[in-house]
């Protein structure tokens, strides 16, 4: 298996580490009486589309600006195989989208535009799995936050002093047409 890695910060890389190992160790989301339940249908073009909406409603609430990506090697979007959390997968084109953009905001901003994110995500009914305003850390600023029903989870922090990240992952898809194979 491939993985790629988006290379931002040291705090983008724990906050990704993070999202990724929740995917993988826990099943994309599915306990043993669910492994075989039918995965949500997306096209990894509908997935990327529907991962930049998210951001792009992310930079919106943080009044940021979504900066062009600059590195053909680092690409917003990064997708990989589903690993199931007892290490299994299929054949079957099921895929997970970790989705990431830089936004320009001055850090002055940046604790009032991640509180609002934070704020936005929990009326939209996300649980935030964490969040963090202190200046004295690296990132200062950050939310995650998972949908308990959809089960995409969202990040947001600070990358240096003008830019904060935004990232997305999609649960375990799989692709229309395809039929489903059991594990």
């Amino acid at each position: 298996m491939v993985v790629q890695r988006l290379v931002f910060s040291p705090g983008l890389r724990r906050s990704t580490t993070a999202l990724v190992l929740a995917l993988l160790l826990g099943g994309c989301g599915m306990s043993d009486d669910e492994i075989n339940d039918p995965l949500p249908r997306m096209s990894k073009e509908k997935a990327e589309e529907w991962a930049r909406h998210w951001t792009e409603s992310m930079a919106r609430t943080a009044k940021a600006e979504i900066q062009p990506e600059t590195d053909p090697e680092v690409p917003a979007a990064s997708f990989t195989n589903c690993i199931g959390k007892n290490g299994e997968s299929a054949d079957d084109g099921r895929f997970s989208l970790n989705y990431g953009v830089r936004a320009k905001l001055p850090k002055a901003q940046h604790a009032e535009a991640v509180r609002a994110i934070r704020d936005t995500l929990k009326e939209k009914g996300f649980e935030i799995q964490g969040y963090r305003s202190d200046p004295s850390k690296d990132p200062a600023n950050l939310v995650d936050a998972r949908h308990p029903r959809d089960h995409q989870s969202v990040s947001a922090e600070d990358l240096n002093d003008e830019l904060l990240v935004l990232i997305v992952t999609t649960p375990c898809l799989l692709p229309p047409g395809v039929e489903q194979k059991q594990l």
